[in-house]
């Protein structure tokens, strides 16, 4: 049985359990306080004996580990074989984060106070999609923390991101349906004049991202099926790894279904044209990096658009166009979160809360009118 013991301060009265413990015949007693009340003492001491009464060695008893430590170990072992180097690299800076703000201090002594400080802390000159993505790092450690009994208490949980710089419109910046319609038929009259018209076609007909795209290979596509098959990328960039490398998530590894005119179009193209040493789709051998730039399409595509009369958007704004027109026709944001690659359906309902929003509007109206047909 615990015993609680109420401790009196120049400032405030806390409690303080223990409970027994013996370790190789030996009496160690576990101890802990801090405690606002007796209750939650007697609590926390309940949940100690229970995990004594397992076999566990409980949060309180186990060796202090600084929390940058702890959390570099996490992505060396659960993140850093599984994910793109670009991925690595934001978990990384995150590491960056918890080391300058918690540099020493055990991941047992955190508190949710001192982590939404923290929060106030980074976000003082950081962009909201910055501070958010840190803290989904920082809370799927502390998640994994809990689950091998590290720490006993989530303390990231009922914090709040804050931020000082305005985010970037990157994301909202998609075509609507019109203007979607209006550039595929434009790009499928000029497929004939290069293959960044092809492959912007694809990219606005799958919603990969350009890594993936420009990885792709013949052996990719599936015509029996209609499907192409994603599993990797291109280092297409200075900061990417030269040739293939991997996807950005394991989740982003997937089969997507096609429509039957692209299907066609590459099916052709691959009859009747050599593959190269990559096997690439998209091989340029006069491109520093073998494969279609990046800029050249993003400049392709806004002298297009601007022929259109449509507000240009960039290469990476195809798929956020693909996914838009997909959830505004009423696809399931489930189906469009696995398509996409996403890590989480969060993820998606986050980027996409503009169309969302829009529905949710059309869905009111639907609402009332079948209603008001009902009882007329």
């Amino acid at each position: 049985m615990a015993s609680i013991r109420k401790r009196v301060g120049k400032r405030r009265t806390s409690y303080e359990y223990t409970v027994s413990n013996m370790v190789n015949g030996e009496s160690k007693p576990i101890k802990k306080g801090g405690f606002r009340t007796k209750k939650e003492a007697e609590i926390a001491a309940a949940e100690v004996e229970v995990q004594l009464a397992k076999g566990l060695a409980p949060a309180t008893a186990a060796r202090k580990i600084p929390f940058e430590q702890y959390f570099k170990e996490w992505i060396d072992i659960y993140k850093q074989p599984t994910v793109s180097p670009t991925t690595l690299n934001h978990y990384e800076y995150s590491l960056k984060a918890v080391k300058e703000h918690f540099s020493g201090i055990p991941i047992q002594s955190i508190k949710r106070p001192e982590y939404q400080k923290f929060l106030n802390w980074f976000g003082a000159n950081k962009a909201k999609e910055t501070v958010d993505k840190v803290h989904r790092h920082i809370r799927s450690c502390i998640q994994d923390a809990m689950e091998e009994q590290i720490i006993q208490i989530d303390f990231t949980r009922k914090t709040t991101p804050t931020w000082n710089v305005p985010a970037k419109k990157s994301i909202d910046k998609h075509l609507n349906f019109d203007e979607s319609e209006q550039l595929l038929k434009a790009l499928w009259s000029r497929v004939d004049k290069g293959q960044a018209y092809s492959l912007l076609i694809l990219i606005l007909t799958s919603g990969m991202r350009f890594g993936e795209a420009v990885g792709l290979t013949r052996k990719d596509f599936d015509f029996k099926n209609s499907t192409i098959t994603i599993n990797k990328t291109w280092g297409y960039k200075k900061d990417s790894p030269s040739g293939f490398g991997l996807t950005k998530n394991e989740q982003s590894n997937r089969i997507i279904k096609m429509d039957k005119k692209t299907m066609n179009y590459f099916q052709e193209l691959f009859n009747n044209t050599p593959s190269n040493i990559h096997d690439l789709v998209f091989f340029s051998p006069e491109s520093k990096y073998k494969v279609i730039s990046n800029t050249n399409t993003n400049k392709l595509l806004k002298k297009l658009l601007s022929e259109l009369n449509i507000e240009p958007i960039t290469v990476h704004g195809l798929r956020h166009t693909h996914a838009s027109v997909l959830i505004y026709l009423k696809a399931s944001i489930h189906y469009v979160s696995e398509r996409l690659g996403h890590s989480d359906i969060e993820t998606t309902l986050k980027e996409y809360t503009h169309v969302l929003k829009e529905l949710r509007l059309q869905d009111e109206q639907l609402t009332m009118d079948i209603f008001e047909s009902m009882a007329a």
